[in-house]
């Protein structure tokens, strides 16, 4: 299950009002939001994407045990109306995951319901059970290290030593701190487990956030382009980006860091780096097999299934 996005700039009023269950949404907001994805080539890129990641884990589960579906929960193809394909096709027992690799009870429990919603809307006869995260595979952590090598050599030899990478999420509301949601612990761990593989000592990586959504109740922090900023008053010219709670490029990706921090990145006189996204690397399909195969162990769906 992935987020959803636009497939055009005509569907963003809609794609907005799912998002927002109906309420309105300033035309300030809207517009604003359609020229973020016009910059980025005037739709979402997530679905291709997610596609890409579902095909290359169907490839590397027995077919035999599996079938791969892919449902949205913004955007079509909807995870309910997914749910009720799925009982026409015979399935009768399901493991769901979000590819997003973290748990929060705001963001990833939605996906859950909207799951359990296809099963009383289609009256499918179907098993459901749920990978809550995957934030601390060792394929998921070694394949996010590759990557922050890969930023890295994007700067001479000598310049390396001097470069700070700066790990991050999507932002999501700070009162989830005190109601003891796992949200930033995992992320926190991701980081941690992620740098201490890539061989980065303490002071050559920090933490933030993005994408804070537009309400007046607090986000966590620290946001990254005002991170950014605090790097650039204590003297670091040369930072690589890696938005470790994202396995996709989309807008959050593509406009607020390649655009939005890139523009805040060259006021300061610094240079940005992002390595790609995981998309369908196979590090990141190894952990989405072992975690959706441990899961259908757990709840007594089957012995085997993974080739090779």
């Amino acid at each position: 299950m992935a987020y959803g996005g636009p497939d055009s700039l005509q569907d963003v009023p809609g794609y907005l009002a799912d998002i927002r269950a109906g309420r309105p949404t300033p035309r300030a907001i809207v517009a604003e939001i359609a020229e973020h994805y016009r910059m980025i080539g005037g739709c979402s890129p997530l679905k291709g994407n997610s596609e890409r990641q579902l095909s290359a884990l169907a490839e590397a589960l027995d077919p035999s045990a599996w079938r791969c579906y892919l449902g949205m929960r913004h955007w079509s193809p909807w995870i309910e109306e997914v749910v009720g394909a799925m009982a026409a096709d015979g399935i009768r027992r399901a493991v769901g995951i979000v590819l997003a690799p973290h748990y929060s009870s705001l963001n990833t429990e939605r996906y859950f319901q909207k799951a359990r919603l296809g099963v009383e809307l289609y009256r499918a006869p179907i098993e459901l059970t749920f990978v809550k995260s995957y934030h601390d595979s060792p394929t998921l952590i070694e394949a996010l290290a590759r990557r922050v090598a890969e930023g890295l050599v994007r700067w001479p030899q000598p310049e390396r030593p001097a470069v700070h990478v700066v790990f991050c999420a999507h932002s999501l509301p700070a009162r989830l701190r005190a109601e003891g949601d796992p949200y930033e612990a995992q992320l926190l761990v991701t980081a941690n487990a992620v740098a201490l593989r890539a061989g980065l000592d303490a002071g050559r990586w920090s933490w933030s956030y993005m994408s804070a959504g537009k309400s007046p109740e607090p986000w966590m922090g620290p946001d990254l382009l005002e991170h950014l900023e605090a790097l650039s008053s204590k003297g670091v010219k040369s930072v690589l980006c890696v938005p470790v709670g994202f396995v996709a490029d989309h807008v959050e990706v593509l406009y607020d860091v390649d655009i939005e921090a890139q523009r805040r990145a060259a006021e300061k006189g610094m240079r940005l780096e992002r390595p790609p996204a995981l998309g369908d690397d196979p590090g990141l399909i190894r952990a989405l097999v072992e975690a959706v195969t441990a899961q259908a162990r757990a709840a007594g769906f089957l012995d085997g299934g993974i080739r090779g």
